[in-house]
């Protein structure tokens, strides 16, 4: 028997996704993939303008399967890409960016534990195969069903390493604070998925420390550095580890209160920015100003809570917290899961290699 089934060939152009009648064992696995959802293997959930395209749910679950998800893992496949296409920057330019963006997506709620997400150390990390696989999935979508591939429409300058692979279970158990499911308006206890695009991330190691606001200023100082102020403004968020987000809270720290406290001490004066070239704008973008009138003038970079998130991720085994650049700015929203069938009919085909 014949069927549908979209698959990658070589042919007139690297890794051109078609669709192909092909014989089964195939279309079971496919098959798998689309009983772990109630929505229509038709239904278009995202749109590119610029490049002409739409993806349907049959090409997300083509995509899941390639990327070594298990069925079950598909509805959160679902939700993290709708998550990215609530965003500004991934609908626009930002899979073609010269900054080669990478997808940071943040799992919360039971779903966590129930597909065996890993919500302690290592959590940039690989080895576990939930997180390894979402996030797969995702680049899969964007390469093969949008056709953005590396010097073709994809044009990162040097990219990021791990473009595809950041995929966190937020340490609920261990943070002071609330999910950040919950801050996109979520309530607490449901499976949700956030995300949004990264320029790099930069590790803040401060273990010599009792002291919650010296962690603060050691944040705010790697947030501040003028390699990465090129706009006006700037989005940085900062993934928190056990440690200093229960030491910021023993400290009377709430996350709104972080948040205030690096919007109001996080940028640089006019004289570290005339020595870096970035003392003038023209409309948001920053350049070079021989002008050393505003020398002494200390310019704030984060202008809103949204322009840094916060998530409380890994183990509480050293005070260890991440610095994420934000590319654009995160869109505050967060996407539930659907819920998992209880049964599952096992694939009747491994991956094609």
């Amino acid at each position: 028997m014949k069927t549908r089934a979209a698959v990658l060939r070589k042919g007139g152009e690297p890794w051109e996704i078609t669709e192909l009648d092909l014989d089964e064992p195939y279309q079971p696995l496919v098959e798998a993939f689309l009983a772990a959802t109630g929505k229509d293997p038709d239904e278009v959930i995202g749109t590119l303008e610029q490049v002409g395209r739409d993806r349907t749910v049959y090409l997300a679950a083509v995509n899941a399967a390639m990327a070594g998800c298990l069925p079950e893992y598909f509805p959160v496949v679902l939700a993290a890409f709708d998550a990215l296409m609530r965003e500004r920057a991934a609908r626009g330019g930002g899979w073609q960016s010269t900054s080669g963006p990478a997808p940071m997506i943040v799992v919360n709620g039971p779903i966590r534990h129930d597909l065996g997400f890993n919500t302690a150390g290592g959590a940039f990390g690989p080895g576990f195969r939930p997180n390894a696989t979402v996030a797969r999935a995702i680049g899969l979508i964007v390469r093969n069903a949008f056709g953005i591939r590396p010097h073709v429409l994809e044009q990162a300058t040097q990219g990021l390493p791990g473009r595809w692979s950041i995929c966190l279970a937020e340490n609920e158990e261990e943070s002071p604070w609330p999910p950040f499911a919950s801050d996109a308006g979520q309530p607490a206890g449901t499976s949700a998925v956030s995300a949004t695009l990264l320029r790099t991330c930069e590790f803040v190691d401060n273990r010599h420390t009792p002291d919650p606001e010296q962690v603060l200023w050691d944040v705010a100082d790697t947030i501040s550095r003028t390699g990465s102020l090129i706009f006006r403004d700037a989005s940085a968020g900062v993934v928190f580890c056990p440690e200093h987000a229960q030491m910021l809270a023993v400290g009377g720290f709430s996350k709104p209160d972080v948040q205030a406290w690096l919007m109001e001490h996080c940028g640089r004066t006019g004289a570290d920015l005339r020595r870096a070239g970035k003392n003038g704008l023209r409309g948001i973008a920053r350049f070079a100003d021989p002008d050393e009138a505003a020398d002494a003038t200390f310019t704030r970079i984060l202008p809103s809570p949204r322009h840094v998130p916060i998530v409380v991720a890994g183990a509480r085994n050293a005070a260890i917290s991440m610095v994420v650049r934000i590319f654009g700015e995160w869109s505050g929203t967060a996407t539930p899961v659907e819920p998992v069938p209880a049964v599952l009919e096992p694939p009747a085909a491994e991956v094609p290699s």
